[in-house]
């Protein structure tokens, strides 16, 4: 019986010896402990039927190679009991003699030379098995993966994540350029159209992704209409200085309080409510327009409704006539309050054609405007005002929808000593509630408390409600917006929000000048003109505007006069200025002090003239610059390509001129049995080995092409000139 370690039947059995001695242990033989136990043939023998089994029942083996090393394994087990038995018979025989023994020395080395072989044989079964699975996993690598058929791009790509893509190789990616006439590395650029070309020649579709979306700004919320409840109007009292602006809100403030407010304002926020007919009004207590202009030069939209005071023994002045215009650009109806009715001298009806001459007529003329006379120092005419601004509040229709993430604005900021930064925010929209995370501008925080306008800690303020905001960490600025976020979002818009603001004060927003205006014009910065018009007599202001509104005789250019008035240049008309981006042209007046400082930090353009056919000479030439150019083509010659050199650095068609000439910075197209298959530039044009600038008709020249290798013999060049035709007028 012969006796087979553990180790040794593993390797036969291309298994492991834990395997082996577990399959022993199920078949309740515990004589084998460990790898180097010994077994014999009936041992050997359940562990052949055992893995004679697990291949018929197809289930997976350790390794593949156990099914040949079973098979070739077998006839070693009958050539040890064929030479036992052959061993044994010798040893019976009568006729055993040295011969036999011999013989018996002989079959026992054939049988270990035999089983020598077999075993190498199947070391090498095992080898070339082993083999077939490594290369059986290397296959799957090597399977194409699919060619999208459809790619999104949202701008410029590089060449390597255009491959990556496109599915495409880099190499193949770059020979489709230089065939297009570009040479681009792995980490170049190339713009959408030309990633758009590309895909075509792959037969793919490009998709244009929609612009990101500017990480600076937060969503606006889309309100449902059946979500929406009227609010209380927001006035702002605007006019001229000495002509009743704070009486008429004293009066309003006194008079149209609640019960509670019977000992007065308490706490002055910059905004506070009165109460009509049941119905609240918020009037904003600003410095007059140049705040109101501050406001909407920051984008902000605050008022719903303007009243302007003009003073009935006065009549219209130069600001009323700037609150006019303020109010207009704003597009915010107007209600105009003829105040001091009850001085000696006051003529209504006066004051009431002077604004019909600025497109402000009566209701009872014809016109749409409310016009309501008053006194504030007798008050007379107090409620008659508040009902006219109701109405126009009921026609207008204002509405908010309070159950939603707060909304505002901000009307003033300071830093308290005691508080720290306070802001008065005025809420257009949503709930705005204590402890509610805000972002205005630049300046987060949460709401730590909020004071009304009577003095009073609120816990909660809805739309068209003004309160004093606590728990901001920085001031912002009057006009910001204010939004209730999430704490998170808020922090990182702030982050992404100073970083712009940086980038924006590196490079100053540039307003518009009489200098640069063709530049902008070119950038698409700008098309209309906005001009402010300041002189010394009213019939230069008339004679100038007249002049510059008759330029708008062509459909391309619009001459816009914001203002006219007269007297220097001052604050007012700067914040103006700024605003609608307008130049501010003077005649025979000069800019005070604090406008030429606001001015010089705003970037605004103020001309001074004292002819003015000067003033409407450099306007028309402005104008004529916003002119799209025109251009004209001219032919220079035409040359046709004999032969194509190829060298090392370039691609030289050897050419020769037919007519007219060519010129090292002629445009050229080529063209191909009538077809122009390319339009570009020269890159170089020599004549032997020198580089000429150009070449006439009759004679031999050298011409490389930038950006393009597809040139053939007998295709012909046509060199031309773009020249730009100037116009002499604006009327032309």
């Amino acid at each position: 019986m012969s006796k087979y370690r553990i180790y040794e039947l593993a390797k036969e059995f291309n298994t492991s010896s834990k395997i082996i001695l577990d399959i022993l242990t199920k078949n309740e033989i515990t004589v084998a402990k460990n790898h180097m136990s010994t077994v014999g043939d009936p041992e050997k023998l359940i562990l052949k039927n055992h893995f004679s089994v697990k291949k018929s029942n197809n289930i997976v083996q350790p390794n593949s190679a156990v099914k040949k090393d079973v098979k070739a394994t077998e006839p070693n087990h009958s050539d040890k009991q064929n030479s036992h038995l052959d061993h044994k018979k010798n040893e019976k025989s009568p006729n055993f003699n040295s011969k036999g023994n011999n013989n018996t020395l002989n079959n026992k080395q054939s049988s270990t030379n035999n089983r020598n072989k077999k075993k190498n044989f199947n070391k090498s079964n095992q080898n070339d098995k082993n083999k077939k699975n490594h290369n059986n996993q290397v296959k799957p690598n090597t399977i194409e993966m699919a060619k999208p058929k459809i790619i999104q791009l949202g701008g410029s790509i590089t060449v390597k994540d255009f491959s990556i893509k496109t599915g495409r190789d880099v190499s193949e990616i770059i020979k489709k350029l230089m065939m297009l006439g570009i040479m681009a590395t792995i980490n170049q650029e190339i713009d959408l159209d030309t990633a758009t070309l590309l895909a075509a020649d792959f037969d793919i579709t490009v998709e244009e992704l929609p612009p990101e979306a500017d990480p600076t700004e937060i969503p606006e919320i889309v309100d449902d209409p059946k979500t929406l409840v009227l609010r209380s109007p927001v006035v702002t009292v605007m006019g001229h200085v000495d002509h009743g602006k704070t009486s008429l809100l004293d009066v309003i403030r006194k008079t149209h309080v609640t019960s509670r407010e019977a000992g007065g304002i308490t706490q002055h926020i910059g905004a506070y409510q009165v109460v009509c007919q049941n119905k609240k009004i918020v009037f904003l207590d600003t410095p007059g327009h140049e705040a109101f202009t501050a406001m909407r030069a920051r984008g902000a939209q605050v008022t719903d409704i303007a009243i302007l005071v003009v003073a009935a023994d006065d009549g219209v002045m130069p600001q009323t006539i700037e609150a006019i215009n303020h109010a207009k650009s704003a597009n915010v109806p107007i209600i105009v309050a003829i105040n001091k009715i009850d001085r000696p001298g006051a003529n209504p009806d006066h004051v009431k054609q002077q604004l019909a001459e600025h497109a402000l007529i009566p209701e009872e003329w014809g016109g749409d405007t409310i016009m309501v006379p008053v006194s504030a120092k007798q008050k007379i005419g107090i409620t008659e005002l508040l009902e006219m601004v109701l109405l126009v509040a009921e026609v207008q229709e204002l509405k908010a929808n309070p159950n939603r993430a707060a909304q505002g604005i901000i009307i003033e900021a300071q830093l308290d000593k005691g508080r720290g930064p306070v802001a008065t925010v005025l809420v257009q929209a949503g709930t705005l509630s204590i402890g509610d995370s805000i972002i205005a501008g630049t300046a987060v925080g949460k709401v730590r408390a909020m004071v009304n306008d009577r003095g009073e800690k609120v816990r909660k303020a809805g739309p068209s409600t003004p309160v004093e905001v606590l728990g901001l960490a920085d001031v912002p600025e009057a006009g910001d917006i204010l939004v209730s976020v999430d704490e998170k979002l808020a922090r990182s818009i702030a982050e992404k929000r100073i970083a712009k603001k940086r980038s924006d004060e590196l490079a100053h927003s540039q307003k518009v000048s009489l200098d640069d205006l063709f530049q902008q014009i070119q950038e698409g910065n700008i098309k209309d003109l906005n001009i402010l018009i300041k002189a010394d007599v009213q019939g230069s202001v008339e004679a100038l505007r007249q002049s510059l509104l008759n330029l708008n005789n062509n459909k391309e250019v619009r001459v816009n006069v914001i203002h006219a008035g007269v007297g220097a240049v001052n604050e007012s008309d700067v914040m103006l200025s700024s605003a609608a981006n307008a130049l501010i042209i003077a005649f025979n007046v000069r800019p005070d002090a604090n406008a030429k400082k606001i001015a010089d930090t705003e970037n605004i353009d103020i001309r001074t003239y004292r002819v003015i056919y000067e003033a409407i000479n450099d306007v028309e030439a402005a104008m004529t610059g916003m002119l799209a150019p025109q251009y004209k083509e001219v032919i220079q010659g035409k040359v046709e390509i004999r032969q194509v050199m190829n060298f090392s650095k370039a691609l030289v068609a050897g050419s020769y001129v037919l007519e007219g000439k060519v010129t090292n910075s002629s445009s050229i197209r080529i063209i191909r049995d009538g077809i122009v298959v390319h339009e570009g530039i020269i890159e170089s044009l020599r004549r032997f080995k020198d580089d000429v600038k150009e070449v006439a008709a009759g004679y031999e020249c050298g011409i490389t092409i930038d950006k393009f290798r597809d040139i053939k013999e007998g295709d012909i060049i046509e060199a031309y000139t773009m020249e730009q035709i100037k116009p002499n007028s604006i009327n032309n």
